[in-house]
Formats: structure tokens, sequence, C-alpha cells
């Protein structure tokens, strides 16, 4: 008989959070916290969305993708989740570039860029502070018809190098284009480099696992493998349950993890929706996805440490959108996993990451697929000799995955790494004037990209549900 995995669930809760990627872990906690009964409804097998991990045998453990963000996760991890997850932060200081353009070592901050500015692509200290300083002072309320590239052309006019040094990394982070509006990218460059690039010490399984110790002691009810079928919308326009595996759930407001797209389109059901909202939600675009190459290096195999943390590598002559998103790669970002990574492990760990169409990838056959991967595979360890020069030799495991890959383990359409573009945002914070206790929290370009945006989206979100609710119906005892 199969498992049931909703056994004991109640049929009714305060809340129901749909999907636990950061921003939905982060919503149900706080809510939690104020003493909502909150279920929360992941598909997979593991909570995080795209802040999770997979094992292989011999003891490699992978984060799915790269991950580096700005100083302020310490402080929502610390107002948010815990002391414990705060402190287990730390900043990446061996971040370089290498290509025809320029090779350079930087700590990715804002004196270290302004150093590098003036010094190696000799810009004036004048206008590299009014740069940083524009950059800081945009916010989403700003005007969005200036693109990144007027950006650039204001401060920076015929400088293809210094361009590239201020925004592949911000590609890589968000999917951003030079087309797209500028306080895209002023908000999420000016939040990284005021103070660095930092990860998880401890790697994404470790940061997962407390943030579901803190989840279970405040009490919400988690289930996986707990695929939502639709939320259930009453005539006039309010939410009543939510369907999963086969059975009805009632609830007071619902906060889904999902795509905007998908939670209106497919979840909800655009016949509960006004047309013009509908027809909103069907413009807004996709950012990008991606494919990574896992590589692990034998017990007792290590390599040089000058190898740094981040290694932004590109064969391209120029920087350059489309080469960036190509399957003929010619741009990688390295990521440099050593021992104290982990705490505790002797593992040497390189992915290898490039953004990438989903297109270009599921029209292929599954042969072709197969020998795309094969390619991939091929072509990173070529590039990565130049830094590893005996890395085949002392290889243990490698694998590739591919936009098709993050579609069938996230569900995110096309695999997209990044969400929506920013023009999601007005839809997601639009969707419960719509739907009396419907919301969206998840990344559409608020605020920051990735893991940050994720969090302080899911704060927001709760918030917002906090106060329509204005109390527990059914309040829980913490732990």
């Amino acid at each position: 008989m199969p498992r049931d995995f909703l056994k004991g669930a109640r049929d009714f809760y305060d809340v129901i959070v749909i999907g636990s990627g950061l921003a939905g872990l982060t919503s149900a906690n706080i809510l939690a916290r104020q003493g909502y009964s909150v279920l929360l409804l992941e598909h997979h097998y593991q909570l995080g969305g795209m802040a999770t991990w997979f094992k292989r045998s011999r003891g490699h453990i992978f984060d799915i993708s790269l991950h580096g963000f700005p100083y302020g996760m310490i402080k929502s991890c610390r107002k948010y989740w815990s002391q414990d997850i705060a402190d287990s932060i730390v900043q990446l200081k061996g971040i370089r570039f290498e290509n025809p353009q320029f090779s350079l070592r930087t700590t990715f901050n804002r004196e270290d860029f302004t150093r590098l500015l003036i010094e190696h692509f000799g810009i004036s200290g004048e206008t590299v502070q009014q740069f940083f300083d524009t950059a800081r002072g945009m916010n989403f309320y700003d005007e969005q018809t200036r693109s990144t590239r007027q950006l650039f052309e204001q401060f920076f006019p015929g400088r293809d190098d210094v361009v590239r040094m201020l925004m592949e990394p911000i590609t890589y982070a968000n999917g951003s284009t030079l087309e797209d509006p500028a306080i895209t990218y002023g908000i999420v460059f000016s939040n990284f480099m005021q103070k660095g690039v930092y990860t998880f010490q401890g790697g994404t399984d470790s940061l997962v696992t407390r943030m579901k110790h803190e989840l279970l002691k405040n009490g919400v009810d988690l289930r996986i493998r707990c695929l939502v079928e639709r939320i259930e919308v009453s005539p006039d326009r309010r939410v009543q349950a939510v369907h999963v595996n086969g059975r009805r759930i009632g609830c007071r407001a619902v906060v889904s993890n999902a795509s905007i797209r998908s939670t209106i389109l497919e979840l909800a059901g655009e016949q509960h929706f006004d047309r013009q909202f509908v027809d909103s939600a069907r413009g807004v675009r996709l950012n990008n996805s991606s494919c990574q190459v896992y590589m692990a290096l034998r017990p007792g195999e290590g390599f040089d440490p000058g190898c740094g943390d981040l290694l932004f590598h590109s064969e391209h002559r120029g920087f350059d959108i489309d080469a960036m998103l190509s399957r003929d790669v010619s741009s990688r970002t390295f990521s440099f996993y050593y021992p104290e990574t982990r705490p505790g492990s002797d593992r040497w760990l390189i992915v290898s990451s490039t953004n990438a169409r989903y297109e270009d990838w599921a029209s292929l056959s599954e042969e072709d697929y197969e020998q795309a991967k094969r390619d991939l595979i091929e072509s990173t360890l070529d590039c990565l000799q130049q830094y590893v020069p005996n890395v085949r030799q002392v290889l243990d495991h490698v694998e590739a995955a591919t936009p098709k890959t993050f579609q069938r383990y996230t569900r995110h359409p096309a695999g997209a790494s990044f969400g929506t573009k920013f023009e999601g945002l007005q839809v997601s914070r639009d969707l419960p004037q719509q739907v009396h206790g419907l919301y969206h929290a998840g990344s559409v370009g608020i605020i920051m990209s990735g893991w940050l945006g994720a969090v302080n989206y899911g704060v927001i979100v709760s918030n917002d549900v906090d106060k329509l609710l204005g109390g527990p119906q059914h309040p829980v005892v913490s732990g």
C-alpha cells in the first residue's frame, strides 16, 4: 500500500504554504512563530527548492547550484531564523576574473571595486563614486524606463571591459541583461558590492537541516512528496482550501512559493481573476535557466588554494549575453569547495555553472540530449585543466544538470533558475487584491535576487498575511 504522506494532517490550517523554497520556508517560519497553524507542502522529497543538495556514492554532497549572497543575509537569518544559522555565514574572499580583456582578483566589496576601477581600468574616482551612489540609491519604486545599458553608457561610455567586470557576476546571479531596467541591476549590485560575497559554511544540506529544525520547533506541519493539485477558490474569490494528494484541506490563506504564472494559471485557475490581470500574468517573462557540472575529487586529493573561491572564466572576446546563454559554452563560473566549506569533511569539490536557455535543451532528442550533456562535461574539464592541471586523473565523480533537470526537480517553468523578470513583482503583489487570502512569495526581481531576495520577500508576504488574518484562529504551541 502506498505511503500516506498526509497521515495525521489536520483538515484545516490558518495558512497553507505551497513549496519549500527559501521564500516559502521563511513565510512559514514567521507565521508559525506568530502562533498561526501552518501546513507546508513540498512535492519533492527534500526541502529547499533551488537551495537544496544531493548525495552521491562515496560520501559526495553537492549543492545543486552556486550560492553567493550579500552581507544582508546575515541580518535576515539572525532576525527571521536563528543566531546559529547567521553565525554559519562566511565571506568568500578569493574571487577571480579570467578573460581575454583582463585577469584580476577581488574581494568583491566597494573598497576593492573602487581600487580596481581607478588603478586597473583608469576610471576617475569621482565617476566611480557617482556610479556607486547612483546604484545604491535605486529601489523598486523607481521608474523603470532606463535600461542597464543606458546606466553604463552614462558612467562608462565605450568601456566594454568595465561593463564586463561590473555586469558578468550579476548576470550569473540573477540572469540580468543590459536591456533590463537599470534598477534591477542597481539593487542587486549595490547589495553585493558593499561588503562582499558570502556563503553558508557547512553546505546547503546543513542550512536546510537547521531551518527544518526551526520550523518543527515553531510548530510547522512539514509534508514532503505532496503535490498540490489545485487551490480551491469560492465564487466570491476567497481562498477555501488546497487539494493535495487526493485530499481537501481547508485554510484561511495560501502562500504559494510556486511560480507566479503557475499559481494563477494552473493552481488557482484563471477563471477566478480579472481578464486584464490574467493577461498581465501571461506577459510575465521568465528568467533564464542554467547548466551545472558537478565534480568531486578522490578522497585525499585536492587542488591549489590559489584557485580561489569563485572564478569567472570566459574565452569570449567581450561581454556578450547571448554567448553566455549559448549551448556552445564560452563562459563559466567555477565554484571551488574546500574541506573547510563542510567542516569535518576531507572533500574537495568543484561546481561549474553556465547560464542557459531551456529551449536549447528541451528540443533535443533523448540521444542528442545525453550526448550534449557528455559534451558539456568534457568541455568543462578541458577548461578546468587550466586551473587544476591533473583534474581528470584525480576525479572521483562527475555529472551534469541542465534546464530540463531543474524543471523536473523544482517544477519551475522552463527550469527557470532566477524566477521571473521584474514585471513579475507587480503581479505578485496584486494577487491578494484579486483573490482574498491568496499570496505569492518567490523570486520576482524584488529587492535582491537569489537567497536574500527570497528570504526578504518571504518576510514581506508573511507580514501581509498576518495583517489580513488578524491573529491565529487555532493557536499552536511551540515545541
